[in-house]
C-alpha cells in the first residue's frame, strides 16, 4: 500500500502498537539521541518515537519529530506497505525472471506482473501538500515567488546527535540532483550540517552519484540546483538509501514498491521536482565558484566520529512544508541502530538481482556488527573448486559492495543470519593461510581505519567445505547430525 503522508504512516504504526508518543519536552541537543539510542538497543529495535514537543535551545519547535520509524523488521515491512520484506523480494524475483509467455495461461500471469509496473513511472502534478506553506526569497538566478518571507533552518528540530558533533545535522534528507549532461535524476541521502539559518554542508562522498553530478557543475562553473525533501511516504527514504545502479531513478523503484505512481511537483525556486506529499522541502543550490567548507566531525554509523573534511555548501532559497508536517530524523552510532534494518531490507530486496548474476548464491547477510557493509556473510551452493573466490571478487565489483572489508563465504546449509553459526564454520572449516585472500580496492570515505583516504584492503575467507584441487588432500569429515528417526521419536515422547 502507499501512504499519502508521513503522518499517515505514523498513524499506522500507532494502530499496530509500534509507536510511543513522548508528550514532555525533549531537547534536540543530545537528549533525543539518548532517548532514541536506548530504544534502538532494545531487542528487535524497540518502538518508533514521536516526540511531540521537541525543543531547540530551550524553545519549543512548531514541528513534531519522529525517529526510529523503520528500526525493526515489522516497521521496515510496514514502511514498504507489505507484510514482510521477504514477500516483496519474492515479487521482485518473479519480475526479474519474467520470460515471454509460451501459453495463454502464462500470458495472463505475465500480464499480472506487467500491471504491477503500471505505477512505476512518476508523474508531475501542479501542486501538492508539500507547498501548503511557502517561505521563499529571491537569490541570484532564481525567480521570486508569492508568500515571500525569510526561510530559516533554525525553526526545524534538527538534532545535535553526539557530544563531539560539529553542530546540528539533518540526518534523513532525500537529496535530489540531476546529471547536467543526461538529465537523469538521482535521489540520495547525505547528511547536512547546519552552518547558519540558510546554509548547510552537503556531505556527498567521493563515490556517490550526486558527487559525480556535482563534479560536472564544478567543471563548467555553473550553479547547481539542489532540492532536499523530508518525510512523505517512507518508501522514499528507503529508495534514497537503496543500492540502485547509476542512472536508475529512485522514484521508479518507489512507485513499484508502493504500487502507486509517485506524484512530483516542481519546486518554487528551481527546476527540480520533489514528491508532492513530502512533509518539508529545502530548495537551493551549490555554487562551484565558492570554496569548499569544513564539515564535521560527526558521530557516524561506524560507531566512531568521522573527522572534519571539506565539502560543498548548500544555500537555501526556499522552504516549503505541509501545514501538519512532522520532521523525520534518525541517529547513527554503535550498532545496532535503525540503519541496520534499512540495510537488511535492501539486501533482501535486491538478493534476486544478485542471484541473476551469481546463480550459486543462496543467501547474503550484513551483520549489525559490520556497521552496514564492512562485513558480509554469503552462502553458496558450491559445485567446483575456487567458487568461493569467484563470489568474493564478483561482489566486490558490485556498487557499494566495493566498500566491504571482509567477505566470509559458507556452504548452503549455513544460516548466514545466525552470526554464531557462521563463526563456528569459519573456525572449523578454514586454514588461515590456505583459505584467506587479501586484495586492494576503494574504501568507504568514512572508514577511519584505512591507511589512505578512500583506499583500503579487503579480506576474503573461504569457509566452505574443501574440494579436490583446493589444496586439501585428506578426507573431509561429515558434520555431526542426529538420525532423523531418533529425533522424531524423542520429540514425540518428550516434545520439542
Amino acid at each position: 500500500m502507499a501512504y499519502d503522508s508521513f503522518r499517515e504512516f505514523l498513524q499506522a504504526l500507532d494502530a499496530a502498537g509500534e509507536l510511543k508518543r513522548i508528550t514532555q519536552p525533549v531537547a534536540t541537543e543530545l537528549e533525543i539521541t539518548e532517548l532514541a539510542d536506548r530504544e534502538m538497543k532494545i531487542a528487535g529495535g524497540g518502538k518508533a518515537l514521536l516526540i511531540e514537543r521537541p525543543t531547540i535551545a530551550g524553545q519549543p519547535s512548531s514541528f513534531a519529530l519522529a525517529i526510529n520509524t523503520m528500526g525493526s523488521e515489522k516497521r521496515m515491512a510496514m514502511s514498504l506497505g507489505t507484510d514482510s520484506v521477504e514477500t516483496m523480494a519474492a515479487e521482485m524475483g518473479s519480475l526479474m525472471k519474467a520470460k515471454p509467455p509460451a501459453s495463454f495461461g502464462e500470458a495472463i500471469k505475465l500480464l499480472g506482473t506487467a500491471l504491477d509496473l503500471r505505477h512505476a513511472r512518476p508523474k508531475t502534478v501542479s501542486r501538492g501538500p508539500c507547498q501548503e506553506v511557502i517561505h521563499h526569497f529571491g537569490r541570484g538566478e532564481f525567480p521570486r515567488a508569492p508568500n515571500i518571507s525569510d526561510p530559516t533552518l533554525l525553526d526545524l528540530p534538527i538534532l545535535k546527535c553526539w557530544p563531539l558533533d560539529a553542530g546540528r545535522f539533518i540526518t534523513l534528507p532525500c537529496v535530489v540532483t540531476r546529471d547536467p549532461d543526461t538529465g537523469e535524476r538521482n535521489v540520495g541521502m547525505y547528511r547536512m550540517q547546519v552552518f547558519d539559518p540558510q546554509t548547510t554542508g552537503m556531505h556527498w562522498q567521493l563515490h556517490k552519484v550526486a558527487a559525480r553530478h556535482g563534479r560536472r557543475y564544478y567543471e563548467t562553473g555553473q550553479r547547481m540546483p539542489v532540492s532536499v525533501f523530508l518525510g512523505g511516504d517512507p518508501v522514499y527514504t528507503f529508495a534514497a538509501t537503496a543500492p540502485l545502479p547509476d542512472g536508475l531513478d529512485e522514484f521508479v523503484l518507489a512507485g513499484y514498491l508502493r504500487k502507486k505512481s509517485v506524484e512530483l511537483v516542481k519546486c518554487v525556486s528551481n527546476e527540480l521536482e520533489v514528491p508532492a506529499d513530502a512533509d518539508i522541502v529545502l530548495e537551493g543550490y551549490i555554487d562551484p565558484k565558492e570554496p569548499l567548507r569544513t564539515e564535521g566531525p560527526f558521530g557516524d554509523h561506524t560507531g566512531y566520529y568521522s573527522t572534519a573534511d571539506l565539502y560543498p555548501a548548500f544555500h537555501l532559497t526556499a522552504i516549503t512544508h505541509r501545514k501538519d508536517a512532522v520532521y523525520p530524523a534518525t541517529i547513527v552510532g554503535i550498532p545496532p541502530m535503525e540503519d541496520f534494518y534499512i540495510g537488511t531490507a535492501s539486501v533482501k530486496l535486491f538478493l534476486p538481482v544478485f542471484k541473476m548474476t551469481f546463480p550459486e548464491l543462496v543467501d547474503l547477510a550484513l551483520p549489525a556488527e559490520g556497521v552496514f557493509h564492512n562485513l558480509v556473510f554469503v552462502s553458496i551452493k558450491k559445485t567446483y573448486p575456487m567458487q568461493a573466490y569467484k563470489i568474493m571478487h564478483g561482489l566486490w565489483g558490485m556498487g557499494q559492495m566495493m566498500f566491504t572489508k571482509y567477505i566470509v563465504v559458507v556452504d548452503e546449509d549455513v544460516n548466514v543470519h545466525n552470526t554464531s553459526e557462521v563463526l563456528f564454520r569459519l573456525c572449523a572449516t578454514t586454514d588461515p593461510q590456505r583459505d584467506t585472500i587479501l586484495t586492494k580496492g576503494p574504501a568507504d570515505a568514512l572508514d577511519h581505519a584505512a591507511t589512505e583516504f578512500a583506499i583500503g584492503s579487503k579480506m576474503g575467507i573461504d569457509a566452505t567445505r574443501k574440494l579436490p584441487g583446493e589444496g586439501f588432500k585428506r578426507e573431509w569429515p561429515p558434520l555431526i547430525k542426529m538420525d532423523e528417526a531418533v529425533k522424531g521419536k524423542v520429540e514425540k515422547l518428550f516434545g520439542s
